[in-house]
């Protein structure tokens, strides 16, 4: 005689996730003590708060971050509006700035896009006004999107990752790196050398970093009493700088080129040694941010280096300031100068 066993067509139950009223029974606490412990309150006895943090270890609790968010306030999360393109100084501070949020308890959720007009910013700031976030990093220094931030009303502190210093207000803060400084060194650099003619070539001029490198190379060639040639408007690609250097090796290059970064002073190396030009015995090239591989361009890159790490503490400090009622001005972060063969006298060393 056979049996026959029912089998259950439905989907087998799922066990449904530790509750907090869970940790509490198992503990023998109420679940407002539970709420105590995992807010960290020191109105909890020691031993009490042990046997809550027994009891979620052994159940593998995990607090419901959204469900905390609506009764808190808070929700750890900072929301950041970037450029969706891979450009060094961009990428660089919004690693920077994940590790710092991190180390202080926040995580970040991020926003790329590719055109910084109201329209973009204003989805974007949405986006994150509906995720509850504590704040907001915009990592954009274009004025497309400063003035889109001017014109939202933004419920959180939003900090401008940006080349000028401004007085902060109730919800807006600026952060940003000696950009100015930083190009009038470049340049001090090469007229120190002896150059008199050094021409600059410009990254974006819609960038404020853009603006602020030429606005520092012009300062410094007109402190200098130099003749100024007609600066070269360029943008951040190592394509725009070669066929740059193309130009100015056909048309009679000048003894030293200041570029607005190092991917255009690559571009520069590159068309200079195709065009039989030496660097530096013919022309002297400086570039700005001193990314990781400026140290093995040939020869290698004088540029001046960014401290993004320090560019991304100093925006998360913007960002807690705000949180907290803080008004402080923070003092942008100063430039390096890093000295290499491409602006020396040797390029390479000699050898043996």
């Amino acid at each position: 005689m056979s049996t026959i066993v029912p089998v259950s067509t439905s989907a087998p139950q799922r066990r449904r996730p530790p509750a907090m009223s869970d940790v509490a029974a198992l503990a023998g606490v109420s679940h407002q003590t539970v709420s105590r412990v995992l807010n960290d309150h020191d109105s909890v006895r020691p031993e009490t708060r042990a046997r809550v943090q027994d009891a979620i270890a052994q159940l593998g609790y995990r607090r419901n971050s959204a469900a905390r968010a609506l009764v808190t306030r808070r929700s750890g999360i900072i929301g950041v509006v970037t450029t969706e393109s891979a450009l060094y100084g961009p990428t660089s501070t919004l690693v920077a700035l994940g590790g710092a949020a991190r180390d202080i308890g926040y995580f970040v959720s991020v926003a790329t896009i590719s055109q910084f007009d109201s329209e973009a910013m204003h989805r974007a700031l949405e986006h994150f006004m509906g995720q509850g976030v504590e704040g907001i990093v915009i990592i954009a220094p274009q004025d497309e999107a400063s003035a889109a931030v001017e014109t939202f009303d933004a419920e959180v502190p939003v900090v401008m990752v940006m080349s000028g210093v401004q007085a902060p207000t109730e919800s807006l803060r600026w952060v940003g790196v000696e950009q100015f400084d930083g190009a009038r060194m470049a340049t001090r650099h090469l007229i120190e050398a002896g150059h008199r003619e050094i021409v600059h070539l410009t990254g974006p001029l819609n960038c404020f970093d853009g603006r602020a490198r030429l606005e520092g190379w012009t300062a410094e060639c007109t402190a200098a009493g130099l003749v100024l040639p007609e600066p070269i408007v360029g943008d951040w690609t190592a394509e725009r700088g070669y066929a740059v250097g193309r130009d100015l090796a056909r048309q009679g290059a000048p003894t030293a080129v200041f570029a607005a970064n190092d991917e255009l002073a690559l571009g520069l190396l590159r068309a200079f040694w195709e065009a039989g030009l030496r660097v530096p015995h013919d022309v002297a090239v400086v570039g700005f941010d001193d990314i990781s591989s400026s140290a093995y361009f040939i020869p290698p890159l004088t540029t001046v280096r960014q401290d993004f790490a320090a560019l991304g503490r100093l925006a998360i400090r913007a960002l807690t300031d705000a949180l907290a009622g803080v008004d402080e001005l923070l003092a942008p972060i100063p430039t390096t100068l890093v000295v290499r063969a491409s602006s020396l006298e040797e390029p390479y060393p000699r050898k043996a």
